[in-house]
């Protein structure tokens, strides 16, 4: 792949707001994607249409309503073709995507694509944390997460708020484990997706001891099929 090792300083961090939870069945309604280099900062939000009504549920998270998507967003299709060429722009210019739970951002761009491909480095923050810190009580959403690494959240579940948080967990993560920056980019994503599919596999084992359903259980990393 070619892929550059992780510089915390050269980092693409990309979040999604959807209309659904489910990654199989999911539209954008917005896509941020920030460039952190020796610049700075460097935000883009895009609002789009997703072309079909935005459920309540979905509504909640974000706070963005059918009518207000349908009067300010941008064509879906454009904003999901803008998205995937600032990503792979970001990968061509050797920085590492960073995805918070990626397996479900990345798996929507490969769904609504038909052809998206991983060519660069990712670090998926929520990975690394349980593989890093397993046995940790509690949640793990990004508000929590943002918590216990004493980082700033500016306004959850607002793409860019979120795609910042995201990149800061991911800054306080190598300062914590430093053994992340020695691994090279194809180390680092092999250890976030064997990890992974070990913990998933192990999921789905202890669904089954207790005759639960595990077969939407998941192991793909960072993205899965249909």
């Amino acid at each position: 792949m070619g892929m550059s090792n992780f510089n915390p300083g050269a980092m693409l961090s990309f979040d999604l707001e959807t209309t659904s939870a489910n990654p199989l069945e999911a539209r954008i309604v917005t896509s941020a994607m920030v460039r952190i280099d020796a610049s700075g900062a460097h935000p883009t939000e895009l609002l789009a249409d997703p072309g079909v009504e935005i459920p309540e549920a979905a509504q909640k998270v974000h706070g963005i309503t059918t009518e207000h998507a349908r009067e300010h967003g941008h064509p879906h299709e454009e904003v999901l073709r803008t998205t995937v060429e600032t990503i792979r722009a970001g990968w061509k210019d050797g920085l590492t995507l960073i995805v918070f739970n990626a397996a479900y951002d990345l798996t929507v761009l490969r769904r609504l694509t038909g052809d998206f491909t991983v060519t660069g480095a990712v670090f998926d923050p929520f990975v690394v944390d349980k593989l890093k810190d397993r046995y940790r009580k509690g949640k793990r959403t990004l508000s929590d997460m943002a918590s216990h690494y004493g980082v700033r959240i500016d306004n959850a579940h607002e793409a860019t708020s979120d795609a910042l948080a995201a990149a800061r967990i991911a800054w306080k993560q190598t300062k914590i484990y430093p053994d992340l920056l020695e691994m090279s980019a194809e180390e680092l994503m092999e250890f976030q997706a064997v990890g992974y599919y070990e913990m998933q596999v192990e999921f789905q084992r202890y669904l089954r001891n207790r005759d639960r359903d595990a077969s939407d259980v998941h192991t793909a990393w960072p993205m899965r099929s249909a």
